[in-house]
């Protein structure tokens, strides 16, 4: 498949997307302040560097986009180029999930927040973010953590119609 654009274009276009304070991240943080709670971002101690932490907590929450965290990959892998943009999501998916889960092993709360599900209902991600938050969320870990030096083994892409909201 050949790109449509200019490799100047290409560039610039690649260059303009950010890791960090992207629109879904400075949406949540807004919210979040405004409800009181105040935490740290990007912390390049923990693991995976979550957008939000709050370490008296051990609670982390991950932003995660759509494309780049391989958010149902089954159903539009087909229309990537063959080789490098699946590869780069399926490492993205790899590194996530194995940071997830050094996380959960030593005590921390995890929260994965899509930015689908940001954008579609920012009002119901807050209200589970804050019973995590205040310790009224009891719900089961989603994700299984399995301790195998091959994380391939066990990424199996979701086939499910959504990834789960939250995990903790």
């Amino acid at each position: 498949m050949t790109d449509f654009m200019s490799v100047a274009t290409r560039s610039r276009v690649m260059a303009s997307i950010r890791s960090q304070n992207t629109k879904p991240e400075k949406t949540l943080g807004s919210i979040l302040f405004k409800k009181g709670l105040r935490y740290r971002k990007h912390a390049a101690d923990i693991p995976g560097k979550p957008d939000f932490v709050f370490r008296s907590r051990k609670m982390a929450i991950f932003v995660n986009g759509d494309f780049w965290h391989g958010w149902r990959l089954p159903v539009w892998q087909k229309k990537l180029q063959k080789g490098y943009w699946t590869n780069k999501i399926q490492r993205n998916r790899e590194r996530d999930r194995k940071n997830y889960c050094y996380l959960r092993r030593r005590g921390w709360k995890v929260i994965i927040v899509w930015e689908h599900q940001l954008e579609a209902d920012k009002a119901g991600v807050v209200r589970k973010i804050l019973s995590v938050y205040k310790g009224k969320n009891k719900t089961r870990l989603r994700q299984k953590c399995i301790r195998r030096s091959d994380t391939a083994s066990y990424l199996r892409p979701s086939i499910r119609k959504d990834p789960p909201f939250i995990s903790t």
